[in-house]
């Protein structure tokens, strides 16, 4: 396998993607198409079991642009190697506080000498004769850094050989700094700066998650993996715009 994502990463360039939390082929196959980096699918906080993500996978096509990713519900050796089984080409870990934790997601995406991946002839790699020989390589590791203990513990986590990204998940740490969704907060400036530093430092790609007001702001900053949206309000979206379209040409 090759991750165009991981090696956009590597040169140091920005790579945009987009949330998937619609259980519907025609959504995942229509964004995969948009021109989108990757897509990531999120079993944390939507109704997306493993075999609806199988499905959402296919209908992506071989001629998809985008490259999908899962975010696992949680740090678990069976959650992970279930959705790598399938075919994501990485996996966003949420939660990650301790280098522990960080040391059990990476070993559980690699196979054995390198980590404890149990293999199956699953999707992922019966259709790709060199699958096995490259995953270890190819498949990224994102871990969320959503709270202040992650933030204390960050350099321990992002030593760890095998984490690709540190994901800063703006809402948990927002909360869990005291300051929810107070952008401004110098609390939660100086967060998004630790995190920042802390990559440089590793040869990490930092992460955000953003909505369109903030997108140049996460480029500026230095942030290289950046979401800009997601299935649910690209839809909302639209819709509003057209409404208000409609409406305006009543006069």
């Amino acid at each position: 396998m090759k991750n165009p994502v991981k090696a956009k990463l590597k040169r140091g360039e920005v790579s945009f993607g987009a949330w998937i939390s619609i259980g519907h082929p025609d959504i995942s196959e229509s964004l995969a198409y948009v021109g989108f980096d990757w897509l990531l699918f999120d079993t944390e906080h939507c109704p997306l079991n493993i075999e609806i993500i199988q499905g959402l996978l296919q209908s992506m096509g071989y001629g998809a642009r985008s490259v999908p990713l899962i975010r696992v519900a949680w740090n678990d050796m069976v959650l992970i190697k279930r959705a790598l089984d399938i075919g994501a080409y990485g996996l966003v870990i949420p939660w990650v506080n301790t280098k522990d934790e960080a040391l059990s997601a990476v070993r559980a995406c690699k196979y054995p000498p390198e980590g404890v991946r149990g293999f199956g002839p699953r999707r992922a790699s019966m259709y790709d004769p060199e699958y096995v020989k490259t995953a270890n390589e190819e498949l990224l590791i994102v871990a969320q850094i959503e709270t202040e203990s992650a933030l204390k513990n960050l350099d321990d986590i992002l030593s760890v050989k095998g984490i690709d990204v540190a994901l800063i998940g703006p809402w948990d740490l927002s909360m869990s700094l005291g300051v929810f969704t107070q952008w401004d907060s110098p609390k939660f400036k100086a967060a998004v700066d630790k995190v920042l530093e802390a990559c440089e430092r590793w040869n990490v790609a930092p992460g955000y998650v953003c909505g369109d007001e903030n997108i140049r702001w996460a480029v500026e900053k230095g942030f290289k993996f950046i979401s800009i949206g997601g299935d649910e309000g690209f839809m909302l979206k639209g819709a509003i715009d057209s409404l208000m379209r409609a409406k305006e040409a009543l006069g």
